[in-house]
């Protein structure tokens, strides 16, 4: 089985202060932000500063140039709003253009 692999041009840890929207119960949901430099094709992953009972974040990725799209995950039976102006540790890794081999 072939594998794309590649070298990381560009890898970062910036901060951004988010505000995100309540999340209904029960439910996951995708919330984008704009984050300027994110390129399609970049990796991230996200740390929510706190925690927050029954909320969690399970899912980041860059859904458009300049575009954080976060899903969050409630597993409660009510409505839970993320903390709001929290500061958010987000890493952003950018790879070289994919070189497809059998070896990772």
């Amino acid at each position: 089985m072939a594998y794309n692999t590649g070298n990381i041009v560009k890898a970062s840890v910036i901060s951004i202060t988010l505000s995100p929207a309540a999340v209904a119960a029960n439910t996951t949901a995708e919330q984008t932000f704009t984050v300027n430099g994110l390129a399609v094709g970049d990796w991230v992953g996200v740390i929510k500063p706190t925690n927050q009972a029954g909320l969690a974040v399970v899912n980041s990725r860059v859904s458009a140039v300049n575009t954080l799209a976060i899903s969050f995950g409630n597993f409660t039976a009510a409505s839970i709003t993320p903390t709001a102006a929290q500061v958010y540790s987000v890493m952003v890794a950018r790879p070289d253009a994919p070189i497809t081999d059998g070896n990772i």
